[in-house]
């Protein structure tokens, strides 16, 4: 009596889930959920993560290694846990990953900024160089023993092929997508007086993210726009305290509001209520800031380099992220006229809707069954 075929055991690594940037991986698991009944999954996560799974082909396993470690402890042990599961196809949500394993793989790599703005800090330059070092082998040794790679643009594929040129023919572009508009009531943060005038940042201070920038901008069009106030949301670490010693410096200051973390129902009025979302970022992977900001109908003033024009189209108004004068000035012309506002706004919409996590999902399993050598 013939057999039935063993399902194929595809085994992700999503340690990273609940981290700032998660959102893909969480995603792809809550849609993979709804199209995949077929391949067998375990779910590597942090022993504390409470993800639980929906679909009975979906199985948790907690995984006890840090997420970013030279360890040589952790790379043995985690490879040889990998071995012991005896998968068909490890999915990597990251280019961290142990080093010893070889069996089938995909890999999901989001960005290439660590090349161009990481910074040394205090550590002493020995180690960052070695640690840099270190960075980059993994990086290339994760991308050589691959046999798939996911990006999120293809403005991330072309630059990694710049890199690293054996990249190009196995590297698959999925979008990723936004969220829809948050579902919270909209309730106005008590720093935000019900009148103000204010154009806002959400995300991390990390200096890709060229906040400091656009703060230098809003200091020169403060001087045209002196009722202006610009929000920065997001949550208080090193950076962000920095930039809000240096704040200090600015004749605008008092006009700079941080606000720290805040709830879905603030954000949502911020998004609601702001005359411009500006996003100055110098790298990523992709958008998801100033999309989730459209999908609330915000006017969005943006940066025109990495991926940021290829996430956006021509549903933003964009400026050059390395000039003060000139984010000032496309911003200054955005507040200026109502009708280039309403114009951004009426894009708002359609642009959203380019982009879809449940087609990423599916795109992915794609990726999955070809790796495989199954039936697409």
């Amino acid at each position: 009596m013939t057999q039935p075929a063993q399902k194929s055991h595809i085994v992700i690594d999503a340690r990273i889930r609940r981290a700032s940037t998660g959102r893909y991986i969480d995603r792809l698991l809550e849609h993979l959920q709804a199209v995949d009944h077929t391949h067998r999954y375990t779910i590597l996560l942090q022993p504390d993560d409470p993800w639980t799974p929906r679909s009975s082909n979906f199985h948790a396993l907690p995984c006890p290694f840090p997420q970013f470690s030279f360890n040589p402890l952790h790379e043995i042990h985690f490879a040889w846990m990998l071995y012991r599961l005896r998968p068909s196809l490890v999915h990597f949500g990251m280019t961290q990953q142990p080093l010893l394993y070889f069996g089938r793989i995909v890999t999901t790599t989001h960005d290439l900024t660590m090349f161009t703005f990481v910074r040394r800090g205090d550590t002493p330059l020995v180690a960052y160089k070695l640690k840099m070092w270190l960075y980059r082998f993994l990086f290339w040794w994760s991308h050589r023993k691959s046999d798939r790679i996911i990006v999120p643009t293809q403005f991330v594929a072309d630059d990694l092929a710049q890199h690293q040129p054996f990249t190009r023919k196995k590297t698959v572009v999925t979008y990723e997508a936004s969220e829809p508009p948050l579902k919270a009531d909209a309730v106005r943060p008590k720093d935000i007086g019900p009148h103000d005038k204010f154009i806002m940042y959400l995300g991390t201070a990390f200096p890709h993210k060229n906040v400091w920038n656009l703060m230098q901008a809003f200091d020169i069009l403060h001087q045209t726009h002196p009722k202006l106030t610009l929000v920065l949301v997001g949550k208080k670490e090193k950076h962000y305290e920095e930039l809000q010693e240096r704040a200090k410096t600015l004749a605008a200051a008092d006009s700079i509001r941080f606000t720290g973390f805040l709830p879905d129902e603030e954000t949502k009025w911020l998004y609601k209520h702001c005359q411009a979302y500006v996003y100055p970022s110098l790298s990523d992977g992709w958008g998801l800031t100033p999309l989730e900001a459209m999908a609330h109908g915000a006017p969005v003033v943006a940066s025109n380099t990495s991926c940021i024009p290829e996430v956006l189209g021509d549903a933003a108004y964009y400026f050059d992220a390395r000039k003060a004068q000139d984010i000032a000035q496309k911003v200054g012309q955005v507040l200026d006229s109502p009708a280039l506002r309403s114009q951004l706004q009426a894009k708002d919409a359609q642009q959203v809707k380019k982009y879809s996590w449940r087609t990423m999902a599916e795109q992915t399993l794609i990726v999955y069954k070809e790796t495989l050598d199954e039936v697409v």
